[in-house]
């Protein structure tokens, strides 16, 4: 739960979103995971370009504690894992698009050169919505 600076809990839901929310990766990860339904580990770091294993690691798992995101291991060999939506990141998957979309028809946008591919995702939102 996050704490105000004198260590007491803050109990409002919208501080509590904007800390998960705000991390560079966070909104993006949710997006390819909910344009996916379940995804692997290294296809999420190929769709995400830039974001370091490290980084990916760290956000899925801060994701997964705020229970945003789900893994699951399967007992094979290779060893196969593969990451999903909770409910409640399927809510914030359906509540990204309308920022996405925003961001994408800002006068200005450089859409040719979006490297994130945040774009295509969109566009493969809309289908799965």
């Amino acid at each position: 739960m996050p704490k105000e600076s004198n260590g007491a809990a803050l109990f409002c839901p919208l501080q509590g979103v904007i800390d998960i929310v705000s991390k560079k990766w966070a909104l993006l990860i949710i997006n390819e995971i909910g344009n996916h339904k379940r995804i692997r580990f290294s296809e999420l770091k190929s769709e995400l370009r830039g974001i370091t294993s490290k980084t990916l690691t760290n956000t899925l798992d801060d994701l997964r504690e705020n229970e945003l995101v789900v893994r699951q291991a399967f007992n094979e060999t290779p060893p196969r894992v593969e990451y999903g939506l909770t409910k409640d990141g399927i809510d914030l998957h359906r509540a990204i698009i309308p920022l996405l979309q925003w961001a994408s028809s800002r006068k200005g946008a450089v859409v040719k050169e979006c490297s994130c591919k945040a774009l295509k995702s969109l566009q493969q939102s809309r289908k799965v919505l």
